[in-house]
């Protein structure tokens, strides 16, 4: 295996372990692919994580590997890396990275890092979103399709609300969503006017959408995961390389392009040329940010005129006030 290399970022000198160290054989993707093909897309992705702290999916024996996350910074981090402190739902803290230029991109990928995950917010504000990430995620039966459709509809309904919506894969079956936001509100704010979103959306689309948190309760139908911003959920950043054989990238698009893609198209080799042609297609979400008042309001109603109050968190958060039972519905009933 060759010895180290060092590589220039934007004037700051990298250095790369291993390079030659397989992290997608089946592609026979090495390390040094993957620092290659940062380096290609650096301002889009930097545009997703610049000054947000960041948790590091890492991958040191590659995608065929034992993968973990660090959402604590490690203790060589370097001087020029910046980090912010965080408040998981526990009440416990920690220092998370907080990229904020290419560099650190690419430090983080010799340590193996594959898929940033970002939180929502911006390490000058950690209690307020700036962005609503709505995950739109197919289940066993669906497919992408399903959920392109489901994004579409979702279109629609945001701009009813003076909203709106920018779209990317997630790397895998599924459609992200993001919509900029000023950052006024809570994180419980923000999952209320997803939850809201989502229960139009079932109630528009019945056979092919479900907000149910419970998997047995949702059927083949493509499942509004609202819980994803809840607080300390994150979802794989823009441009960020997921852990499939086929090193796939959750990639934006255009709106026009969404239903003519193929998610497997958008992989380690194939973005770095679409980036260079078209550039970072999302760029412009940086001139928009938008109030969640008309999301807040829309709630406001659904518990008013229809009795429909909060949803169940994910299992490892405390429990919140007004929350329905977490107990499984098949549970529920043999009880």
């Amino acid at each position: 295996m060759a010895g180290a290399v060092e590589l220039d970022v934007a004037g700051r000198t990298v250095r790369l372990s291993n390079p030659d160290k397989l992290y997608y054989p089946q592609r026979g993707f090495t390390k040094l692919d993957v620092a290659r093909y940062y380096l290609a897309v650096a301002d889009g992705v930097l545009r997703g994580l610049r000054d947000r702290p960041t948790t590091l999916q890492r991958f040191p024996e590659g995608v065929e590997g034992e993968f973990f996350y660090q959402k604590r910074a490690p203790k060589n981090l370097p001087e020029w890396l910046p980090t912010a402190r965080i408040a998981f739902p526990s009440g416990r803290f920690a220092d998370e990275v907080c990229p904020t230029e290419p560099a650190a991109v690419l430090w983080a990928a010799n340590l193996g890092c594959l898929t940033f995950h970002p939180w929502p917010v911006r390490r000058s504000d950690t209690e307020h979103p700036d962005e609503l990430r709505i995950d739109l995620d197919p289940q066993p039966g669906t497919g992408y399709r399903d959920a392109v459709r489901a994004a579409y509809a979702l279109r629609e309904l945001l701009a009813e609300h003076g909203l709106r919506g920018w779209p990317k894969t997630s790397g895998g079956r599924g459609v992200h969503v993001y919509v900029p936001l000023l950052p006024r509100w809570t994180f419980t704010e923000a999952r209320q006017a997803v939850i809201a979103l989502a229960r139009v959306l079932e109630r528009r689309m019945p056979d092919r959408v479900t907000s149910a948190w419970w998997k047995e309760s949702r059927g083949e139908k493509v499942f509004v995961d609202y819980n994803q911003m809840a607080r300390d959920r994150t979802i794989a950043s823009p441009y960020s390389l997921r852990a499939q054989p086929r090193a796939t990238v959750s990639t934006p698009l255009r709106w026009e392009e969404l239903s003519e893609a193929e998610p497997e198209d958008f992989d380690l080799a194939t973005v770095p040329v679409r980036f260079a042609e078209l550039g970072d297609v999302h760029a412009d979400m940086a001139d928009h940010a938008f109030g969640l008042e008309p999301l807040l309001e829309l709630a406001e109603r659904q518990a008013r005129d229809e009795g429909l109050g909060d949803m169940p968190y994910p299992p490892d958060h405390p429990k919140v006030e007004g929350e329905p039972t977490r107990v499984q519905p098949s549970r529920a009933r043999k009880r």
